[in-house]
Formats: C-alpha cells, structure tokens, sequence
C-alpha cells in the first residue's frame, strides 16, 4: 500500500514536470511556482516517507528538480516558502544562498545534501557532498564542497577578517541514535569554489603554553539532552553549552550533557576568542533548599495572606 500511495505521488511529480515543460508561456515566477509544487512533494516524502528505499528516491528527485528550478531566470530571489524541511540561508550580504536538508537512513546514519547558489544572473551552483565519515580531523580540516561536513544549517552570521569576508555555519548533525552534534563551520567564499574550515578560533587557558587554534567548532554531546550553540546578538557572542562527562543509557557507554553552564567565543581583531564563562553572576545568598517564609509570618508558603478564622482546637 505505502508503496502504491508512493508511485502515486511520483505520478502527481511528474505531471507537475510534464506541465513545467508544456508551459512556455509562463513568467519565470509561474514556472518556479510549478517547481515549487514538486519541491513541496518531495521535501515531505524524504522526511516523513516510512520506507527508505521511498525517501531515497524523493530525495533523488529533489535534487534534480531543485537544479532544474535554479536555472530559471532571476531564481535566487525565489523564496521557496513551501520546503518547510528544506534549510534555505543568505548571509546579510546576499552574496549567495545555501540549501540543505537532512536524510534519515537509519538509527545511526543521517545523509546530508545540500547546495551553494550564487547571487550571479547565469545560475553558479556549488553541489555539497557529504562525506563527514571522511573526515580525519574535523575540528582542523580545510574541505572543498565534494567533501562536505554534511549538516543541516540553521543560522548563518558573516565577520570580516585581513583575509577577507568569511561565514560562519551553525549546523546540527543527526549523527547516530545515542548522540547527535552541533558544528560551527567555517565558509570562504573563494574565486573558483568556496571552502569549508579555517584557522580563526581561538583558545587560551591558564594550562596551555601556547593557543589553540581550530578550523570548525563540534560538540558532541547525548541524544536526550538538548544543547545550545548559537550566536547571541544580546551579548554580541558565539555561545555554547558547557559539557561534562556521564555514564547515559543501557548500551550508550559514557556521553556529555550540559552542565548549565557556558562557554563562548567572542569575535577581536579577525579572530573568535575563547570566554571560558558567558554568565559570571554571583547570588547573594545560597539556593534554599525549601520554601521559606522569612519575616512574612501572616502568609502562607505561597506568598498569600492567611485567611482569619478560629483556629481548630
């Protein structure tokens, strides 16, 4: 059956195509709205399609379809309103767009797919390759677009270094059933192709000789906590959660959880520097273990004047 509702709805993508080509008199706004019709139906199969062998294939057919629609004219301005599980970025600049989305295999594998666009009247697209399970040295490793570090981005910040402008990538990584990750990449956009990773984090404790300086920032941390990596422009920072190590779950071995602390960087002179703590306030007085009424002897342990009454005997 699920197979049948799914042949179906590649049908309905198809006629979607057939009309796409049929329709030479539309405006480049009518074809990318006919495009985003298709879009929409695959973007809702790869993530809540039951079988993988049908996500996989709608996820096919958005990559297709999503490359064919970027070749229209004037497409980058297209907003694509209706991917709600498709992540779609421009930095402040609007010098480029990035897609991404995310592919549930299984309990412990998450693909990732995603693309580059260019704000250039002929369509400059960069494909992004996953290939994280690659990667040697994810925290000091320079990757190229064919090999990515997958993830599905939620926020996107620029900063301008001697180098020149730079991106940062706030991403999340499904990774496996037990953890999941958080990453902040590194985006260059370069004269041939962009990268992904460079040296601008920065950090310094009382035990080191010498700074330690990374490409890319991960956290690592349990599947059933929820962890904090983002830009704060309250404080004007890159703010994280900071982990410590336990013993989790039957069969998930030791793992980190936040500790309800945090920790962040803090952007000087072209570079992140390290803030071992974000929030130094000192109480004034120790948590109370249980309510207590203090100098309020007419209210009760909520705050509230007693009713008058006689008192029982």
């Amino acid at each position: 059956m699920r197979k049948i509702i799914f042949t179906l709805l590649l049908s309905c993508a198809g006629f979607f195509a057939q009309a796409q080509t049929a329709a030479d008199t539309l405006t480049p706004q009518a074809h990318l709205k006919t495009y985003e019709d298709t879009l929409a139906l695959m973007a809702f199969l790869v993530v809540n399609d039951s079988l993988s062998e049908n996500r996989f294939g709608a996820c096919k057919k958005l990559i297709t379809t999503l490359v064919a629609a970027l070749k229209t004219s004037d497409s980058f301005h297209y907003p694509f309103e209706r991917l709600k599980s498709v992540s779609i970025l421009y930095p402040p600049d609007s010098t480029f767009r990035v897609f991404t989305w995310q592919l549930y295999v299984d309990k412990d594998d998450y693909r990732y797919y995603g693309a580059i666009q260019m704000n250039s009247p002929e369509l400059k697209l960069f494909p992004l390759i996953d290939r994280s399970f690659e990667v040697n040295d994810a925290e000091h490793d320079i990757l190229s677009p064919d090999k990515w570090y997958g993830s599905l981005y939620y926020n996107i910040r620029q900063f301008d270094t001697a180098q020149g402008r730079m991106y940062l990538l706030f991403g999340y990584d499904g990774f496996t059933f037990f953890n999941k990750r958080k990453l902040v990449d590194v985006l260059t956009i370069g004269p041939e192709k962009p990268t992904f990773g460079a040296p601008v984090f920065v950090k310094m404790d009382s035990t080191m000789e010498v700074p330690a300086v990374s490409s890319r920032l991960l956290m690592e941390y349990s599947a059933e906590a929820s962890c904090r990596m983002n830009f704060d422009e309250t404080y004007d920072m890159l703010i994280f959660d900071h982990l410590l190590q336990m013993g989790g779950t039957y069969g998930q071995g030791m793992t980190m959880v936040p500790d309800g602390s945090y920790e962040g960087y803090r952007f000087e002179n072209g570079q992140w520097h390290w803030v071992e703590k974000v929030w130094t306030d000192v109480m004034e007085d120790a948590p109370r273990p249980e309510p207590v009424l203090d100098n309020r002897s007419g209210k009760d342990v909520f705050g509230k004047e007693k009713k008058k009454g006689k008192s029982r005997p």
